[in-house]
């Protein structure tokens, strides 16, 4: 006959998870699954979407970082169905490019930071994050006036620190739920496919100024959301400033809706 002795601090540990198996088991499984999320340590994201649930209204975005041989063309078509959006610039694209941002922001589009040279800021202090941010408002305020409020990390890579510390200098950082891959030089059949079939209420979609064949695709995109009866907004205008939480996939939701869900 085999003997088990159990130590006495072992017999400690299995108790102890036989009174949470029991809890667990008096619980449903969204509870639990609740009890575990609130224990779980949360990261601070950007925000990828905003929920507007039945309002169709999202926005569209560019990133300038390199060429500047499409820029105008895309402020005709933009300006030819009436639709304003925002633009995502690097400091060094402004400084080579002054006119083109002079010309975006007298058409009515905003005019964004996307960091000064175009770094991956995670590998950045807190100090050169900063550095790399002010030189991007520095840059874009002496050409429009008007100071940025939201940043776009380069190759969207982020971290809690990067995120915190850009709230900490004014700026809501924004990444995007639907992506062109125009970059890729995708045909502007397939461009167009990506995107209509993803944008959804509260959508940020993201392009490239300099992309081979985001002209041709624009066109056709504006006209399927709009007939669609999509509203397209600046994301200054599609997000909320207060009062909200972002969730664990990035989409910013209002308090007050959090609280109505609740009740």
């Amino acid at each position: 006959m085999k003997i088990f002795v159990i130590h006495k601090d072992n017999l400690i540990i299995y108790c102890l998870i036989a009174v949470l198996v029991c809890g667990l088991i008096g619980l449903n499984w969204d509870s639990a699954v609740s009890v575990f999320e609130s224990a779980s340590p949360k990261r601070d994201l950007p925000i990828y979407c905003v929920d507007k649930k039945d309002e169709k209204v999202c926005s569209i975005s560019f990133d300038a970082a390199w060429g500047n041989e499409d820029t105008h063309d895309l402020i005709e078509i933009l300006g030819k169905y009436g639709v304003k959006t925002t633009f995502f610039v690097v400091g060094e694209w402004v400084e080579k490019f002054p006119e083109s941002v002079k010309e975006l922001h007298q058409a009515g589009h905003e005019i964004m930071n996307h960091s000064d040279t175009h770094p991956h800021m995670t590998k950045l202090s807190k100090e050169q994050m900063l550095t790399q941010v002010k030189g991007c408002d520095d840059k874009i305020e002496a050409i429009t006036g008007a100071r940025p409020t939201l940043f776009r990390p380069p190759y969207g890579d982020y971290n809690d620190a990067v995120v915190e510390n850009l709230r900490e200098a004014g700026h809501y950082t924004i990444q995007w739920d639907v992506d062109s891959l125009d970059w890729k030089d995708l045909s502007p059949d397939a461009i167009y496919d990506r995107v209509v079939k993803r944008v959804k209420p509260g959508s940020i979609v993201l392009f490239h100024n300099a992309a081979k064949n985001t002209p041709a695709a624009l066109p056709r995109i504006l006209e399927s959301l709009i007939n669609d009866g999509y509203r397209i907004v600046p994301i200054s205008e599609l997000i909320y400033k207060e009062n909200f939480t972002v969730d664990h996939s990035g989409k910013q939701i209002p308090n007050e809706q959090i609280t109505e869900t609740l009740q």
